[in-house]
């Protein structure tokens, strides 16, 4: 059954994915919202598989913003704890289905402990040939362009770029998704309709998917139903399409 509903579907190189909802599934079954991000962190792991199976070749996932820093000091410490967990939990998993894993972010205000398991997970999956899992951490879209912004006048300033040089793929050069491919479906689970921060730049012709479902309680069932809903859409990128 699997294999017949995949072979019907129109399957999107690249996915990204809000993972919303953690605080509010915990807080639902009478548990602390930590509870909620420890079961959130386990979820990566089934998406990256099952987006594996599908052959989708990126999966891009927001799991910290920079906006998150405001939540409280609690909740921020325990989300801190959250890559020593990935690392430790999911390495070898993620060996066997050849998964490569990168990350997209400001390093400003990591502790050096967190930029060195990022940059060990990084190193230890770089010649990997799967799917590449793209974990946003401490990631927001608008610092993204700023500092691609800076780096462009940069450029500018010292005349190794003129003006009339700067297009959209100058920008995407200077991105931390240059070299995913380009974003063709943007998910948002937990009810809410917005984009927050995330991808913008990149969600520019993406298709959007919204759904009830809690990140905790998003399965390859609720990836699947996501898939079926961008098979439909007729992608016309501005022009016109039969």
């Amino acid at each position: 059954m699997f294999k017949k509903r995949k072979q019907e579907l129109k399957i999107p190189n690249h996915i990204a994915i809000i993972l919303d909802g953690n605080g509010r599934w915990a807080k639902k079954r009478g548990m602390p919202r930590t509870y909620g991000h420890q079961k959130g962190v386990e979820n990566i792991r089934k998406i990256a598989i099952a987006a594996s199976d599908y052959g989708i070749k990126a999966l891009s996932v927001y799991a910290f913003s920079t906006e998150n820093w405001k939540r409280p000091k609690s909740e921020v410490d325990y989300l801190m704890k959250l890559p020593g967990e990935f690392e430790k939990k999911f390495k070898d998993d993620f060996k066997k289905y050849d998964i490569k894993v990168m990350f997209s972010g400001r390093k400003t205000h990591l502790s050096q402990e967190n930029l060195d398991i990022l940059e060990r997970i990084t190193k230890n999956t770089k010649d990997r040939e799967g799917l590449i899992l793209n974990i946003c951490f401490d990631y927001g879209s608008k610092s993204e362009i700023i500092q691609a912004v800076k780096e462009i006048a940069q450029e500018v300033k010292s005349q190794k770029l003129s003006i009339d040089d700067i297009t959209s793929e100058e920008i995407d050069k200077r991105l931390y998704t240059k070299d995913l491919p380009e974003l063709d479906l943007l998910i948002r689970p937990s009810g809410e309709i917005r984009l927050s921060n995330f991808l913008l730049w990149q969600a520019a012709y993406a298709e959007l998917y919204f759904c009830k479902t809690y990140w905790p309680a998003f399965s390859k069932k609720s990836l699947e139903k996501a898939l079926v809903e961008y098979t439909k859409r007729n992608r016309r990128f501005g022009g016109i399409k039969s």
